[in-house]
């Protein structure tokens, strides 16, 4: 079985027994897909135990990466193949899901996209090394402004894809014909954003991306977090937040 959800933010609460009852049929070679903002932050015990607590659980946990995750410590983890495409493994059965894969996972070919745009940094982005840090921190706080981020604390330019991501990401879609059977990423395709109807969220490099990749692969669902709503697009883009679904 494979079950999808969106962003978790570091809250784990929808996977307990209660709430998802499903997991009791479940086991390792069942599946849970988080579609971004998984919730790597830091490395407290906090965070140790949840992922602890994720590993004990009877099905395995599968993420793409969100805009909000920290990036100095998602790539410091070693590069493995599983079911092969790249991965991290943050535990043995909790793991990140790279960009630009193709993993065949419970006799289904799937593709992967990770990465968004954060819309909450009107206000700028702040270097934590700048000399005048805490003076201009002190003055949007004063002001009110608080759509603003630290690069490397609370924002990683990493968020949207690198060129040699893109390059990797085209290459695995050449190799299988450009046909899988489902798309993972955290943000949408444009034609998709349009049709959601917020005007918050831009379009950009990867959701421009994500357009060509809509108009030239042959797929059965696409599914997609980010915009905090549940909700069925175009017939098969799946937006999802805290609904958990089965896959056909």
């Amino acid at each position: 079985m494979i079950f999808v959800t969106g962003d978790t933010h570091g809250d784990y609460t929808r996977f307990r027994t209660d709430i998802f009852p499903e997991q009791k049929e479940m086991t390792k070679a069942d599946f849970v897909v988080v579609c971004g903002d998984f919730g790597i932050w830091d490395t407290s015990n906090q965070s140790k135990y949840w992922f602890d607590w994720l590993e004990k659980k009877s099905f395995t946990t599968l993420f793409v990466d969100g805009n909000h995750e920290n990036y100095d410590i998602l790539n410091n983890y070693l590069i493995e193949k599983w079911n092969g495409g790249n991965v991290h493994f943050i535990r043995p059965s909790v793991i990140h899901l790279m960009r630009g894969q193709l993993f065949e996972i419970a006799g289904k070919r799937i593709f992967t996209m990770g990465g968004a745009s954060s819309h909450d940094i009107s206000d700028g982005i702040l270097e934590p090394d700048d000399p005048d840090f805490k003076k201009k921190k002190a003055l949007l706080d004063k002001q009110g402004k608080s759509m603003y981020r630290i690069n490397h604390r609370s924002w990683w330019r990493e968020e949207l894809p690198s060129e040699a991501e893109y390059a990797t990401a085209c290459s695995t879609l050449e190799s299988c014909g450009w046909r899988v059977d489902y798309i993972f990423t955290h943000c949408a395709p444009n034609s998709v954003i349009e049709h959601l109807g917020d005007r918050i969220y831009k379009p950009d490099a990867l959701t421009d991306f994500h357009e060509e990749v809509c108009q030239r692969c042959d797929f059965d669902y696409w599914f997609f977090g980010h915009y905090h709503e549940n909700r069925i697009v175009l017939q098969k883009y799946i937006g999802l937040y805290e609904q958990i679904i089965e896959l056909p």
